[in-house]
């Protein structure tokens, strides 16, 4: 894969997009930034990053290679992929808050955010973006984030930590296409963060719940046993885990 790194930039979803030149068959391209201005995270987000102290990247990948239906499918195999590319680091209880937030130690360290470029013929590529926190140890105000350095103490080499997830990530989706659903969601669902224990949500009207999470849908959405053998799905935009 083709690697690009850069200094200062909005966005590296927006800014790898452009590599893209209207064609399913094309060689993967990651662009690493070192400063990112304006990144985006899940329901909205920005993603707030220190400069030089963390890793922001994002890959352009054919929609052709993946040849899959289910999108869920790529960003449960994402979140694989950099757990185990953390894991050869040693950081210690990796896990993933539905649907793709990367924790240790119960502290967020990363989020992943895929689009898709779609044409008239359908996605033809996906843009996956990926933001780990690195060696910044100062969060004000965000009580649950964290960093690879705050939980283990150690600095980290940031381009090597890019080589190890590009490494995972490219491994991952090439084994994708022959790779069963239920594979899939199973390997996701045994690393997902609160699995088989009551947890507190709050919906999007405000209300808040009990429940406890026994997996995803294969349209990726939140399967949790709400009562005694009564289950209930809800999507991103449905509901909100409390921790």
């Amino acid at each position: 894969m083709r690697i690009i790194k850069v200094n200062a930039i909005d966005s590296t979803n927006s800014f790898v997009r452009k590599f893209y030149e209207g064609s399913k068959d094309f060689e993967p391209v990651c662009v690493r930034a070192i400063t990112q201005t304006a990144g985006r995270g899940q329901r909205g987000s920005n993603w707030l990053t220190k400069a030089g102290e963390n890793l922001t990247f994002s890959v352009l990948y054919p929609q052709k290679k993946l040849n899959i239906s289910r999108h869920f499918l790529l960003s449960a195999t994402i979140s694989l992929a950099v757990l185990e590319g953390l894991q050869t680091l040693k950081i210690p209880d990796l896990k993933v808050k539905w649907p793709n937030d990367i924790l240790s130690a119960k502290k967020k360290i990363g989020g992943i955010l895929i689009e898709n470029i779609v044409k008239t013929e359908g996605i033809v590529a996906s843009v996956i973006g990926i933001g780990i926190n690195v060696n910044q140890t100062d969060f004000e105000g965000l009580p649950q984030a964290g960093s690879l350095k705050s939980i283990t103490g150690d600095d980290y080499d940031i381009d090597e930590i890019l080589e190890k997830l590009i490494l995972k990530i490219e491994t991952k989706l090439e084994e994708l296409p022959a790779r069963s659903s239920t594979e899939v969601l199973e390997e996701y669902a045994q690393k997902m963060f609160r699995l088989n224990i009551v947890s507190s949500f709050l919906s999007n009207e405000g209300e808040k719940f009990n429940g406890i999470i026994r997996g995803v849908t294969t349209e990726g959405k939140l399967n949790l046993e709400i009562e005694d053998a009564v289950f209930k799905t809800y999507d991103l935009k449905e509901i909100q885990l409390l921790y």
